[in-house]
C-alpha cells in the first residue's frame, strides 16, 4: 500500500516541476523557452544599450524568436557553429554592435545593408572568403574586424565607409592592402598583419588620421618611403618581414618615440628583419640614435 502511494506520488507531480528538476540540463534561453516565458525577459538593459548574448551555445542556426525582439542594440552570437547568417538579420534595425566571432560563416547576407545604426562588427574567425558590398551602405561604421577568414579582396564600395576608424584585416590571404582602404580617411587603425603582403603602396600616405599601423608577418621587402609621410603614427610594427634597408626619411615619424619590443608598446617594432649592417647596432641603440644616423646619411 505504501508503495504504491510513493509510485503515484511521483507520478502525479507537475510538469513544470519535473522540468526544473533537470534545470542543470538546459541554457538560461532553454528554460526560457521551455517554461513558455516571454524571450524578452532575457533581454539586458543597460545604462546605453539593450544586449542580449547567446555564446557558446552550440548553436548550428539561429533560432527564430530572435527576430522578433527588434529593441536589440548589441547582439552576441559569437563561438558557436553557425554556417548561414539568416536574411532576417535585417529586421534587427536597431542593431550597434553585432559580434558573430568564432562561428563557420562563409558569407554575409545582403540584408545586413539595412542595419544603418551598425557602429561594431566583429567577424573574426569564421571562413569567409567574401563580403557583400551592401556592407558599405552601413554608413556608420566605425569598427570592423575580420582577422582569421579567407579573405584576399574587398569590394571597392567600401571606400564609402567614411566613418570607419578601426579595421582589421589580419590573418587572411590578402597579396596587396585593398585599394579601397587607402580611402578611409578616418582610419586611426590598421591590421594587415600575417597576409601575403611584399609591399606597402605609395597610397599608404593618404591615410592622414592612421596612429597604429601593423603590418607584422608578411614578406615586405621594403620600408615604403610614403610610409614615412604619415606622421600621425605613434606604433608601427614591422616585425618579422624582409626589410633590409630603412629610409633616410624615418625621423618625419617623431610620434614614434622609440624603439619598442612589447607588440603592446607604442614605437617603431622592426625586429626580426634581415636589416643591414650597421642598422641592427642602431636598433639596439634607440630611436635617437637610429634617426641621427639616418639624418647624416640623407645630407651626406
Amino acid at each position: 500500500m505504501g508503495a504504491k502511494h510513493s509510485r503515484a506520488s511521483s507520478n502525479d507531480k507537475d510538469p513544470k516541476s519535473l522540468l526544473l528538476g533537470k534545470r542543470q540540463k538546459f541554457s538560461s534561453w532553454d528554460d526560457t523557452l521551455l517554461l513558455g516565458k516571454d524571450p524578452r525577459s532575457l533581454l539586458k538593459r543597460g545604462m546605453r544599450h539593450v544586449s542580449f548574448s547567446l555564446v557558446t551555445k552550440g548553436m548550428t542556426d539561429v533560432p527564430d524568436f530572435l527576430w522578433g525582439l527588434l529593441e536589440v542594440q548589441k547582439l552576441n552570437l559569437s563561438h558557436n557553429q553557425l554556417r548561414v547568417l539568416p536574411p532576417e538579420v535585417g529586421r534587427l534595425t536597431r542593431i550597434v554592435v553585432l559580434n558573430l566571432c568564432g562561428n563557420h560563416l562563409k558569407s554575409l547576407p545582403r540584408e545586413v545593408s539595412l542595419l544603418q545604426n551598425l557602429k561594431v562588427l566583429f567577424l573574426n574567425m569564421n571562413c569567409l572568403a567574401e563580403v557583400p558590398a551592401e556592407l558599405s551602405l552601413c554608413k556608420n561604421l566605425e569598427v570592423l574586424s575580420m582577422s582569421h577568414n579567407c579573405l584576399s579582396q574587398l569590394p571597392a564600395s567600401f571606400a564609402d565607409l567614411s566613418r570607419l576608424r578601426k579595421l582589421n584585416l589580419s590573418n587572411n590571404y590578402f597579396a596587396h592592402i585593398p585599394i579601397c582602404v587607402f580611402s578611409l580617411k578616418e582610419l586611426d587603425f590598421l591590421h594587415v598583419g600575417s597576409n601575403r603582403l611584399e609591399n606597402i603602396a605609395e597610397s599608404i600616405q593618404c591615410l592622414t588620421s592612421l596612429q597604429i599601423f601593423i603590418a607584422e608577418s608578411n614578406n615586405i621587402h621594403s620600408f615604403s618611403r610614403s610610409l614615412c609621410l604619415v606622421t600621425s603614427l605613434e606604433l608601427l610594427n614591422l616585425n618579422n618581414n624582409d626589410i633590409q634597408t630603412l629610409p633616410d626619411e624615418l625621423y618625419l615619424l617623431s610620434r614614434l618615440g622609440r624603439i619598442a619590443w612589447n607588440p603592446m608598446d607604442k614605437g617603431l617594432h622592426i625586429s626580426h628583419n634581415p636589416l643591414s649592417k650597421p642598422l641592427p647596432e642602431l636598433v639596439e641603440g634607440g630611436l635617437e640614435m637610429l634617426y641621427s644616423y639616418l639624418k647624416d646619411k640623407k645630407h651626406n
